[in-house]
């Protein structure tokens, strides 16, 4: 697994969901509406789900092995730290 392209498309201030972040892989497939969480002991990422009928959400997409998932995660993760410390350089004191 390739990943060619990580954006952090929205982040949030007053809620556990911290950001929404689009990944492409291999410059052909883009998965959307992953998700930065703050977790109870550390920033963890969801993947993109659906509620199914019985009310069970339910990944859409998901990495297949625990080294992919390591790997996707750490990647999103780092990208979104950056992300902040680009907005807090960004940001004038006042």
């Amino acid at each position: 697994m390739n990943i060619t392209d990580i954006r952090i498309r929205r982040t949030y201030q007053d809620t556990r969901l911290r950001a929404l972040v689009s990944v492409t892989i291999d410059h052909d497939l883009a998965v959307h509406d992953i998700k930065v969480i703050e977790g109870p002991e550390r920033l963890f990422v969801a993947m993109p789900s659906r509620k199914d009928d019985n009310g069970v959400f339910r990944d859409i997409c998901h990495p297949i092995t625990p080294e992919a998932r390591k790997i996707l995660e750490s990647k999103i993760l780092d990208s979104y730290q950056e992300h902040l410390r680009q907005m807090q350089q960004e940001t004038p004191v006042e």
